[in-house]
């Protein structure tokens, strides 16, 4: 204190207390009664201090400063205090570091995201049947630019009950055999997706067995497309689509009956515009014209139809590219990729059934599924490979001039121009 306080005696250098200079020790002061102000009507009533409270141990007042610290501070910077208006010393929390909390949630997140991200990969990863294995394809094509997907959908039965194929109308054959097969080419030019007729007449070139391992020579002998599936697989009918058209295939991907119509359920059904009403006992087709969301079921009767129309086979090509390319478009969502009730299960369905090459990675696959659904988003092509009538036992054979046009466009990663049938 600057000021020695008044009705004292002494001088003003002489301190008392402690801290003091002053070896005598310091006798009893009487202190002038303080009179305190009544507390305001609206306030609760202050409570008098007791005998000794708002005094040290050396019976020093309020207010007087001795000089000396207890180590106690108050009042200073964050996270100190003050009175509150009760009297009683109130603690205050030191500010927010928003910023700090901030960067913390985000690091958080993140780490949750990337540990769900590799757990999901893993996951499907794991699920992917690597079955074909394309090393076994001999006197193979060159490379070009882009990407070849060979896409098979098999008449395949696999885990499904006899209630399923009942309900499915799939019958009980046995072995595989392939209702569709189609090339799609991912590249800079857009994505182009060619449907091959199962009825497309084709020779059969030399092979080497997938089982057997045994080489088979080529005799000239011509059949259907499908027939080379039914003789040896994959294998074989990789071999024969490059051999016919001359076009390296670098990924093979085949999904069965059961798996394509878990798909469609996993995401709540394919909305598609059927221009005509047709109907198919065989299939279990029956549609209106219109818009109209097709379950599993429905769906797989759609693609499989072909006997209610006049193109049989062609206008059954036609129909399942639309409907692949809705399926993609539909599934590729906001509302299915970032919902994981959709897109687990949606995973799950496909994954389940899904046969590839042995090189496929997910990456690929993923890049396979988005370039269908670009087929119709306007930088796309759709088409039947060219054609230019049949055979003399009736199987469709191909426009050689026209699928070596296109093949040397797709190969070069140019603009298709090539129409088809």
């Amino acid at each position: 204190m600057s000021e020695w306080p008044e009705g004292r005696n002494g001088r003003p250098d002489e301190r008392y207390g402690r801290g003091s200079a002053n070896p005598q020790p310091e006798g009893a002061r009487a202190m002038p009664h303080v009179r305190r102000r009544p507390a305001p009507p609206q306030s609760p009533p202050r409570i008098p201090p007791q005998q000794g409270q708002g005094y040290d141990g050396y019976g020093e007042a309020p207010g007087y400063d001795s000089g000396y610290n207890t180590g106690q501070v108050y009042g200073g910077g964050q996270g100190g205090g003050g009175f509150g208006g009760d009297g009683g010393y109130v603690q205050s929390r030191p500010a927010p570091n928003w910023g700090r909390r901030l960067k913390v949630g985000t690091l958080t997140l993140v780490v949750a995201l990337l540990a769900v991200s590799i757990g999901t990969y893993f996951w499907a990863d794991g699920k992917l049947k690597r079955e074909v294995d394309l090393s076994k394809v001999i006197e193979r094509p060159s490379e070009g630019d882009g990407t070849n997907y060979l896409i098979v959908g098999s008449d395949s039965r696999e885990g499904m009950t006899a209630e399923d194929k009942k309900k499915l109308h799939t019958g009980s054959a046995e072995g595989k055999r392939t209702d569709s097969m189609m090339i799609l080419h991912d590249g800079s030019n857009g994505p182009t997706l060619i449907s091959l007729p199962r009825d497309s007449n084709v020779e059969i070139p030399s092979f080497v067995g997938s089982e057997s391992g045994k080489k088979f020579a080529g005799t000239g002998r011509t059949t259907k497309l499908n027939a080379a599936y039914a003789e040896d697989g994959p294998e074989l009918l990789v071999r024969t689509v490059e051999f016919n058209t001359g076009l390296r295939i670098d990924h093979y991907v085949e999904i069965g009956f059961g798996g394509f119509a878990k798909i469609v359920d996993a995401i709540g059904g394919v909305e598609l515009d059927i221009p005509k009403a047709f109907k198919d006992k065989k299939s279990g087709a029956d549609f209106q014209a219109g818009k109209q969301t097709l379950n599993g079921e429905q769906s797989l009767a759609f693609v499989r139809t072909r006997y209610a129309f006049a193109g049989s086979d062609l206008d059954r090509t036609k129909n399942q590219q639309k409907f692949l390319a809705a399926l993609a478009s539909q599934t590729a969502t906001p509302s299915t990729i970032l919902n994981p009730f959709k897109l687990y299960p949606t995973m799950g369905a496909g994954l389940d059934t899904l046969i590839v090459d042995k090189d496929m990675s997910l990456w690929s696959l993923g890049n396979m599924f988005f370039a269908m659904k670009g087929v119709t988003g306007g930088e796309g092509t759709s088409m039947n490979i060219p054609l230019s009538g049949r055979s003399v036992n009736g199987n469709l054979v191909w426009d050689k001039d026209k699928v070596k046009q296109l093949v040397e466009q797709l190969k070069n990663d140019e603009k298709v121009t090539v129409k088809g049938s």
